[in-house]
């Protein structure tokens, strides 16, 4: 989060909220300590005829008005730097007693304080060449020629982008121009000290403004200029105000973009510069200072938020965190929109993006853990299950996980008949080779139908179908499963013939068990050694079923419960039921013949 800080596009981000939140907010507040008096069209139109180089005794005028009324200090945001008396002295007027009073109301005005003059900075403040002033015949009549206490720098201070959004109460010029006199304060802010204001911040500060322009009472320099304007209640509104008057006519080019001009490219909202200075003297007279949230406040509120978007995806997966990440995005913008309107700086973006690394860390931690589930679950599951199955069971996003679990299965036993007297007329080595060659072969008839291979208990086969993965039809592929396994043995006992000829050994057959029931189904065991199985009742009794088969006469017994759970039963030849009395369990089960095709007469 603290390497944000310093990046640019950060803040670009951060201004970009700031923008919006202006925006949204509209109007926030009536200023109460600064209004405007523009030089507009309706202005300039009165008085045409007149130049405004040569409107110094309008200002004049004006000022005396705005005195009467009762304003607090007014501000001429208008650089003097030549007077009309040069002018005319320039166009051979001569020094006539007319030319040398034209500008005496003004001198005078200006002598009797409580104004402020606008200057310029062009360079670093080394040299006086750096400074764009009044003309020397208003500085001489400044009280007391106190040239730094009365004109103020109109220069504004410009954001990376170029938006004015921040100001500076005072400007860093040369020592040496400091001790000359020349002006170091900004207009705004020479203007709020001489309307009493005892203390200015150091640093660049936030401009709180009041809103989008038009925000402040404005009033058009010609009212100024009427019969008795100090009485009229426009006028009277300005009293105990610091009072702007400025350029608002068509043409000017002292207009500005501010956060209300900076947001979906609205340039028809650029701000006057009378306005911005307005703006800067209402938030420092009416003391309302942006405070940026505390940093260890802003850390633990993007640790919080880092460690629940992390923990959410890792626990619940990446489309739960991606939606966290929102969610906790869209209430920093909320929380960040809601500090603004009461002058709380919350860092919105820069907490925001505290989030990507946590979200991309646990991403990379989430992935990687998958993989190693996935390699855990193929080493586990490859010896019981297809390649379809294990690409399914890969591919789910709910992979099982290990320890038993509840579900319904059918559970399918098969058992090598006469086993006992094949191995006693067998070597061992031989009988090992007879059962590797027959596992593999019922092992692929098993996993044709997607079985899981549970364990070979010495000849016998355990499967059961419809776990790990839900299978619907699970009963139904157990008894194709059934008849495959039959079909395979036959074929193998063609070999076994072939293999072991001359060794009189009884004809190779199966006999197969099937039952449909609850099972606990998962890795089963200890620590030190697990094995994934079936567990339950319907284990046990598909297996005595297995055991059955011979004295019913039959290959294959399902039970009831097994041929009920048959979406088609047609499908299969099934002979007679049988209700028996199966070892080690209360009560009879009843079963149902399963033969193949060509086998036995089912009844």
């Amino acid at each position: 989060m603290l390497a944000s800080l310093r990046l640019e596009w950060a803040s670009r981000l951060e201004h970009f909220y700031l923008d919006a939140w202006h925006r949204l907010a509209g109007k926030r507040f009536e200023p109460n300590h600064a209004a405007l008096v523009i030089v507009d069209d309706a202005s300039l139109a009165r008085h045409a005829d007149t130049p405004l180089v040569f409107w110094t005794p309008l200002f004049a005028q004006a000022v005396e008005t705005l005195r009467t009324a009762g304003a607090r200090v007014v501000v001429l945001d208008f650089i003097f730097s030549g007077s009309p008396e040069q002018w005319l002295a320039k166009l051979g007027a001569g020094e006539t007693a007319a030319v040398r009073q034209y500008d005496q109301p003004f001198r005078q005005m200006l002598n009797g304080g409580q104004v402020v003059l606008a200057g310029y900075l062009i360079g670093a403040g080394e040299t006086e060449e750096d400074f764009i002033l009044p003309s020397p015949d208003y500085l001489l009549s400044l009280p007391n020629q106190d040239l730094a206490s009365h004109v103020g720098l109109a220069n504004l201070t410009l954001d990376a982008d170029s938006v004015v959004r921040h100001f500076r109460a005072r400007f860093a010029i040369q020592p040496a121009m400091r001790a000359a006199g020349l002006p170091e304060y900004a207009l705004a802010s020479l203007a709020a000290r001489q309307a009493g204001l005892a203390g200015l911040p150091e640093e660049r500060a936030r401009i709180v403004f009041a809103g989008p322009p038009g925000s402040f009472p404005t009033v058009s320099f010609a009212t100024l200029l009427a019969p008795n304007a100090a009485n009229r209640p426009e006028i009277q509104a300005l009293r105990d105000k610091v009072v702007i008057v400025g350029a608002g006519y068509a043409g000017m080019n002292d207009v500005h973009p501010t956060p209300y001009s900076n947001t979906f490219g609205a340039a028809d909202r650029m701000m006057s510069g009378p306005e911005i200075q307005a703006n800067i003297v209402e938030t420092l007279l009416a003391g309302r200072v942006v405070q940026p949230l505390p940093l260890p406040a802003v850390a633990l509120a993007a640790l919080l938020a880092a460690w629940a978007c992390a923990y959410v995806l890792l626990r619940f997966g990446l489309g739960w965190g991606a939606g966290v990440f929102v969610l906790l995005a869209m209430l920093a913008a909320g929380a960040g929109y809601g500090a603004f309107l009461v002058d709380l700086d919350v860092p919105v973006a820069q907490m925001q993006l505290s989030l990507l690394p946590a979200l991309l860390l646990a991403g990379v931690s989430k992935f990687t853990r998958a993989e190693r589930e996935k390699r855990h679950l193929s080493a586990l599951f490859s010896r019981y299950v297809s390649p379809g199955v294990l690409q399914a069971l890969l591919a789910h996003p709910d992979m099982p996980g290990l320890g038993g679990r509840r579900r319904e299965v059918t559970v399918l036993f098969s058992d090598i008949r006469d086993f006992t007297t094949l191995s006693e007329r067998l070597e061992p080595e031989e009988v090992v080779e007879l059962l590797n060659e027959y596992f593999e072969r019922a092992c692929a008839a098993l996993l044709a139908e997607e079985a899981t291979i549970d364990k070979f208990i010495g000849d016998a086969v355990m499967a059961e179908f419809g776990a790990p993965l839900d299978q619907p039809d699970h009963a139904e592929r157990a008894v194709r499963a059934a008849l495959k396994l039959h079909a395979t043995a036959r074929e193998f006992s063609s070999w076994v013939e072939r293999r072991f000829a001359g060794r009189s050994l009884p004809r190779f057959a199966i006999g197969i068990g099937i039952h449909t029931g609850p099972a606990v189904v998962g890795n089963i065991g200890s620590h030190q050694r697990m094995e994934y199985t079936a567990v339950g009742d319907t284990v046990n009794t598909a297996s005595r079923l297995e055991g059955m088969t011979k004295s019913v006469g039959c290959p294959i017994l399902a039970s009831a419960a097994t041929v009920a759970a048959l979406p088609r039963p047609e499908a299969f030849r099934l002979g007679r039921r049988h209700v028996l009395s199966v070892k080690g369990k209360q009560g009879e089960v009843e079963v149902v013949e399963v033969w193949p095709e060509g086998e036995g007469q089912p009844t």
